[in-house]
């Protein structure tokens, strides 16, 4: 049998969809029979990530635990996770499973290497901000990072509560003047760092593919090689 992708999500679930959506249309498939086996939990009862890391709140990684085994029960063969705030737990979740785990930022951060960018910009949550998740890893590649103003953040915030509260048009209201100030700071390109930010900006991406790096993208992609380097040597 061919290697399973688990899909741990529901942070949140249109985000969960989008990377569903996103790894078929990443697969070479000409049958039904040739796409990638993937089993998605989408449970959105997770705790708040940006809440517990900012505020204290309820920490998610017990239920992210939860989800986890009912993944690997299943039979997942590796686990990614559409949410960027929550690998602030990847390193935890990973010392509690054996089952292979591929990393959204070093999926992300890999891309940006592949294409000898030095200088980017970084939309995502405070929590993932504020938690340096981005700009570690990046430092060690010597990218400059760029974030946006105190205020521009809060902006990015309440345009992704909006996104998951189903207030699209407020959404792009909201970010659309953040993105563009980073373009104005001579980014290369803007990384889109939490799983919603690609849907707001659906429509930018479509006419500007080259000026953002999604890194649900990366994500897949990532998942992708890993997939058919597996199955391959699982069918030699």
């Amino acid at each position: 049998m061919n290697p399973v992708i688990g899909i741990l999500g529901g942070m949140g679930p249109g985000a969960t969809v989008d990377a569903m959506q996103k790894l078929i249309n990443n697969t070479p498939a000409h049958t039904d029979q040739e796409h990638i086996p993937m089993i998605a939990v989408s449970i959105p009862d997770i705790p708040d990530r940006t809440r517990c890391i900012l505020q204290q709140g309820t920490s998610p990684l017990s239920k992210m635990l939860q989800y986890l085994r009912i993944l690997e029960n299943a039979g997942a063969s590796c686990i990614i996770m559409p949410c960027n705030t929550a690998h602030y737990w990847f390193d935890d979740l990973k010392r509690h499973t054996r089952t292979e785990m591929i990393s959204i930022i070093d999926a992300t951060c890999q891309w940006i290497d592949e294409q000898s960018l030095r200088h980017v910009g970084l939309l995502a949550t405070t929590a993932t901000v504020r938690a340096d998740i981005y700009q570690h890893a990046l430092s060690r590649q010597q990218v400059r990072c760029t974030l946006p103003s105190q205020a521009e953040q809060d902006a990015v915030m309440d345009s992704i509560y909006a996104y998951k509260a189903g207030n699209f048009a407020l959404a792009r209201q909201l970010l659309l003047p953040v993105q563009t100030e980073l373009q104005r700071q001579g980014v290369e390109k803007i990384i889109l760092g939490c799983t919603e930010l690609p849907l707001i900006l659906a429509p930018e991406i479509l006419a500007a593919p080259a000026a953002y790096l999604d890194a649900t993208e990366a994500l897949v992609r990532k998942t992708v090689a890993w997939y058919y380097t597996h199955s391959h040597s699982a069918a030699a």
